[in-house]
């Protein structure tokens, strides 16, 4: 980690506008699910008020895409950010604007205000720069905490260090970018990196880059689809993206010309229609009817793909087997997670890189049984694809 962070600074009766990540999942009630990513920011809030500075904290929830949607409100984050730290949380009802800043402007050391939601005002992901500094105005000092978010030129993220005298990472940030860059940079040997998930094109990019480490790749999920029908096997009405499959051919190729294993599905749980959850059918992937979809993988594949990770000293695991979230299809993704937690018993590094498959570990409450578990999504994969931060990127480097 070549950025400065929160250790570096007097913090000490200074306002400190900190980007953090709440986008946290919500249920239909408006009641949060998940709160994993608002207890991830504790430590840089804790820090900052321990330190005797006063915090302003901004963060976005949901893809409102520039309107102010009332569901998506972080007010339900700051009464829950509350009962975690056990002191009040201020809340101001935008991020912008005169009410805000008289309330940001008047916290006394210790206090703490969250901000409204970013993306109320569709400024915040065009990254314009006029609202990026009306953001900027709330404090003295800009920390980013907000590692699921890193991977966008957002103004809150990307804009905002540009009018801050000082722009340093936070806690989270700082170990989500050690964790995984030392990942990809001095992995343990023998390396298996198992993807999954629904779109192939995201995963494009990290086969390439992690090629040169691993092993082994273990291809399940929506996406083995277009690798299956680039090898010429039935997809029947399987996911399948038309316009990679030759991309995918290609990859394949690759890889057995630099002698890395690869596995796909050999037999999968076939439905008729996703809209309606049913048991299903098992088959090999050869007799997928045409009037059938792949949504997990079968017993034969979780074997197989249990038997390669058998020995790994590290395993990646990105995107789940199959549509978990439907009990029916959730074998492939919950056997994975188990064999995770195994090996990690024995010794070996475990990653899970956010999004789906973090959510799918919570929902097996194997969170804590794992070597790590990201925060970020997409910025997880912008590190193993081997591509900069633009977030990172904007904050000061250490002497």
């Amino acid at each position: 980690m070549t950025k400065r962070t929160l250790d570096d600074l007097k913090l000490l009766n200074k306002r400190v506008l900190m980007r953090a990540d709440f986008n946290v999942p919500l249920s239909p009630e408006g009641k949060i699910e998940d709160d994993l990513r608002i207890k991830a920011a504790i430590p840089s809030i804790d820090k900052v008020l321990e330190d005797g500075g006063s915090l302003i904290l901004m963060s976005h929830l949901g893809r409102p895409g520039g309107e102010v949607v009332p569901k998506l409100s972080l007010k339900p984050v700051a009464e829950s950010l509350s009962k975690i730290l056990s002191r009040e949380v201020k809340f101001a009802d935008d991020c912008i604007g005169a009410d805000s800043l008289a309330l940001s402007s008047s916290l006394a050391a210790g206090e703490l205000l969250l901000l409204e939601n970013l993306r109320f005002h569709k400024e915040e992901t065009e990254n314009d720069s006029e609202f990026a500094q009306a953001l900027a105005a709330h404090g003295d000092i800009y920390v980013n905490d907000a590692f699921g978010t890193a991977h966008r030129k957002h103004a809150s993220t990307y804009g905002v260090p540009e009018f801050m005298d000082t722009a340093v990472a936070g806690y989270l940030m700082e170990s989500e970018v050690k964790y995984m860059s030392e990942l990809v940079e001095n992995p343990r040997i023998p390396m298996v990196v198992v993807l999954g998930g629904a779109k192939v094109s995201d995963k494009i990019p990290v086969i390439k880059n992690l090629s040169k480490l691993a092993d082994a790749f273990l291809i399940g999920g929506g996406m083995a689809f277009t690798f299956l029908k680039a090898l010429g096997h039935p997809v029947g009405k399987s996911l399948v993206d038309d316009n990679l499959v030759d991309t995918c051919k290609e990859i394949l190729r690759e890889l057995s010309k630099k002698g890395i294993n690869y596995h796909l599905p050999t037999d999968c749980v076939a439905v008729s229609s996703v809209d309606s959850p049913e048991l299903g059918d098992v088959c090999l992937i050869d007799e997928l009817g045409d009037d059938k979809m792949g949504v997990d993988i079968g017993p034969m594949t979780v074997a197989e793909f249990d038997h390669v990770l058998e020995g790994a000293k590290t395993v990646i695991w990105n995107g789940p087997m199959g549509i978990f979230e439907v009990p029916y299809w959730s074998n492939g993704t919950v056997s994975i997670g188990r064999k995770l937690v195994e090996l990690t018993k024995a010794g070996a590094t475990t990653v899970v890189g956010g999004g789906d498959s973090a959510s799918a570990m919570k929902q097996m409450n194997l969170s804590n049984d794992v070597s790590h578990i990201s925060t970020g999504g997409g910025a997880t994969l912008e590190i193993l694809s081997g591509n900069p931060l633009p977030g990172l990127e904007m904050l000061e480097e250490k002497e």
